[in-house]
């Protein structure tokens, strides 16, 4: 049986992890469509008319109106939209690099746990920033519970629940891209056609559903954080 030819790998030589070759790639090509999108979105101007042709325009739209709408429904904030950027950023991010393993010879970045490590620990700063916020020094007042006898023993389990967070994001996003990914390198391995187009389609939803339960868990925290639900 022929090896798979690992593309990233022959990228770096050996010497700039794969990771970060992947992650590089992934940033290109967002960059590259951000480009574009943005350039026909200047030329629509205040065209309320839809584009009638599909393209790096019309498809942001799109996009940033469902962004807009998710993010509202989830974090239930005032000042949502202010959270629309960073949490679109995101999730594009993180589906564009579980998509890229779905391309032969490509190792997705999500699949290396310092990458998902590092998103969990930018999503977990992000958090205590609303929090502080939205809610100043008082915020550290939600680490003592509701009752003043209880400071004692809801501090450390609120600290350790808090500092817990981007490792179970990070942990959560690593395991399934990596399992997936090793799954579908198997079966395309081992089967022709058929089977490998199930996979195939198996694997894009679990990089969808995986993208969105790690931004939707982002809001989540975002939203205690700054209503103070604990």
């Amino acid at each position: 049986m022929q090896a798979n030819i690992n593309f990233l790998e022959m990228i770096g030589d050996g010497k700039i992890p794969e990771v970060l070759v992947g992650t590089w790639l992934v940033m290109g090509i967002l960059l590259v469509f951000g480009f574009f999108a943005g350039r026909a979105l200047k030329r629509a101007g205040e065209n309320v008319v839809p584009q009638e042709k599909i393209g790096a325009g019309s498809l942001a739209e799109v996009f940033v109106e469902w962004m807009d709408g998710f993010t509202n429904d989830v974090v239930q904030l005032h000042e949502y939209r202010k959270l629309v950027p960073f949490f679109g950023s995101l999730f594009v991010f993180i589906l564009a690099a579980n998509f890229l393993g779905l391309i032969p010879g490509m190792e997705p970045p999500t699949a290396d746990s310092d990458l998902t490590f590092a998103l969990g620990t930018i999503s977990f700063f992000y958090f205590l920033f609303w929090g502080f916020r939205k809610n100043g020094f008082g915020y550290l007042a939600s680490f003592l519970g509701p009752l003043p006898l209880l400071a004692p023993l809801m501090l450390p389990i609120e600290i350790a629940d808090n500092v817990f967070r981007p490792f179970s994001l990070g942990l959560r996003l690593f395991a399934n891209m990596f399992a997936d990914h090793q799954v579908l390198s198997i079966f395309t391995g081992l089967t022709k056609l058929i089977v490998p187009l199930l996979f195939y389609a198996l694997g894009t939803i679990v990089c969808i559903i995986q993208a969105i339960i790690f931004v939707v868990l982002s809001m989540a925290y975002v939203r205690l954080a700054a209503s103070h639900e604990h």
